[in-house]
């Protein structure tokens, strides 16, 4: 009976041992006496004790920090620049086999790219074309790690830290431009007053009555918004139509 005991005992921890859980996002890579056998997952697997080893790997995206990097543009500006890489495992078995590290390696490769590519580009570039930037980063990350079974996604230029004194360089090219901007905004809309009031100008030399009515409205809005008393002299053209109304009647009398 004793017996019976000890090797259902046996076998429930030879059991524990050879069972393994293996998780969706993960895959385990094995090997036997040292040699690789296969990629087994997700789910429940055997791993024969002493003979077999796994390791496993997560297949999900990782967001991995590139910490700053001190650059010297190509028109001789020193920056500080830090970047984010995306990357995931497409291939368990390269992964293992063909890099020691795979996140240390992509790391260290990911910082020796950002300062060969900006090293390359000027700092208007580095501000304005972030996007290109990012996209020729990803696409030379991509090619150096797909031997190892690493699929990068996207890499984004997070921070560029520029020298306090090329910041008030800035600062004052930026105010500078904003001033260009206001006085040309500021011409073309005389520019087109001027047209407007060149257009009223041959419509009164063309209509002389038009600036009657001006005059007319002028005191209507002068009426309406001041109490006090206001003189306001009244050309003689716009009597005249009542002075002659009036002399032909006195000639008819």
């Amino acid at each position: 009976m004793g017996g019976t005991v000890a090797i259902i005992v046996a076998v429930a921890i030879l059991l524990v041992i050879m069972l393994r859980v293996i998780k969706e996002y993960e895959r385990a890579v094995v090997f036997r006496l040292g040699k690789f056998i296969g990629i087994k997952g997700p789910g429940l697997i055997v791993v024969l004790p002493i003979v077999d080893k796994i390791q496993k790997v997560p297949l999900r995206v990782v967001a991995m920090d590139v910490p700053p990097q001190d650059i010297i543009t190509r028109d001789n500006v020193s920056v500080s620049v830090n970047a984010v890489v995306y990357f995931r495992v497409i291939d368990a078995e390269k992964s293992i086999i063909e890099v020691e590290n795979y996140h240390y390696a992509t790391s260290q490769l990911a910082q020796t790219t950002l300062r060969s590519v900006l090293g390359e580009t000027s700092l208007d570039e580095l501000l304005s074309d972030r996007e290109d930037i990012n996209n020729k980063l990803q696409d030379i990350l991509d090619r150096m790690t797909d031997p190892w079974g690493i699929k990068v996604s996207t890499v984004e230029v997070k921070h560029v830290d520029l020298p306090e004194n090329m910041q008030r360089v800035m600062a004052r090219q930026a105010e500078a431009e904003r001033d260009r901007r206001g006085k040309i905004i500021r011409a073309n809309a005389e520019f087109e007053a001027s047209k407007k009031l060149a257009e009223a100008a041959d419509v009164i030399s063309r209509h002389p009555v038009a600036l009657q009515l001006r005059y007319l409205q002028t005191l209507s809005e002068i009426a309406v918004e001041n109490n006090s008393t206001t003189v306001f002299p009244i050309p003689l053209e716009m009597l005249k139509p009542f002075l002659n109304q009036l002399t032909q009647g006195g000639g008819n009398g």
